[in-house]
């Protein structure tokens, strides 16, 4: 009685994860492919008449090997189309090209000794504590900060509290406003600055401004940027 044939692929999540590139997983296919229709034909011009082999089981083979080939032109498609949505995304990056910018997460750069943000209190507090905090999250200031509810400008000369002066870099501000009875007021907290390169070499656009690398989603608002 004649063996029936292993398929010599892989199924599909594992042939596509294996190749570098959907043509090559393609040639890999053919190449196995072939390989197993020399056997196949082998084996049924030296099949036992008595016992034939089960149509079923290299009719099985070959349906997967149909499902792999399908699976590895979708995968080849969704990859060029992805690479199409990030090409348009960085050339959308270019337009904020010189142009200044509100970014809402906190952060701002830090060039030359000095800083700005400004920040919102939805009610009047009692007491208001800034605080700014490094790269690697660490405190380096704090003080306290206006408590009349609306809009408010903190501008930071980068010394910590114990007067020596900080490196230029991306620091965090956070403003923790509290009422007279202990609740919170709400605050929110924003920067400014004009983004001077755009950075793609993450696959995913970067805005830098003043060294600092800020994500697009983190933009609030887009202007023309003040001429001197």
């Amino acid at each position: 009685m004649t063996t029936p044939i292993a398929a010599t692929t892989q199924n599909p999540a594992s042939a596509t994860s294996g190749s570098a590139a959907g043509s090559d997983a393609m040639s890999q296919l053919s190449g196995n492919f072939n390989t197993f229709l020399t056997l196949l034909t082998s084996q049924l011009k030296n099949q036992d008449p008595t016992s034939p082999m089960d149509s079923s089981t290299f009719t099985q083979q070959l349906v997967m090997y149909s499902q792999v080939e399908q699976q590895i032109s979708t995968n080849s498609n969704l990859k060029t189309l992805i690479g199409q949505g990030s090409t348009q995304i960085g050339s959308y990056a270019t337009s904020y090209l010189g142009k200044a910018v509100s970014i809402t997460n906190g952060n701002a750069a830090l060039k030359g000794g000095s800083a700005s943000w400004s920040y919102n209190l939805d009610a009047a507090a009692s007491s208001t504590a800034l605080t700014v905090s490094d790269a690697n999250g660490r405190v380096v200031y704090s003080g306290a900060g206006e408590t009349a509810s609306g809009n408010h400008q903190f501008a930071w000369n980068g010394k910590d509290n114990n007067g020596n002066q900080l490196s230029d870099g991306t620091y965090t501000l956070k403003v923790i406003a509290k009422a007279s009875d202990g609740s919170g007021v709400t605050s929110q907290v924003a920067s400014a600055g004009v983004v001077s390169e755009i950075d793609m070499t993450s696959g995913t656009p970067q805005l830098l401004i003043g060294g600092m690398s800020v994500e697009l989603s983190d933009i609030a608002h887009v202007a023309n940027a003040p001429t001197n």
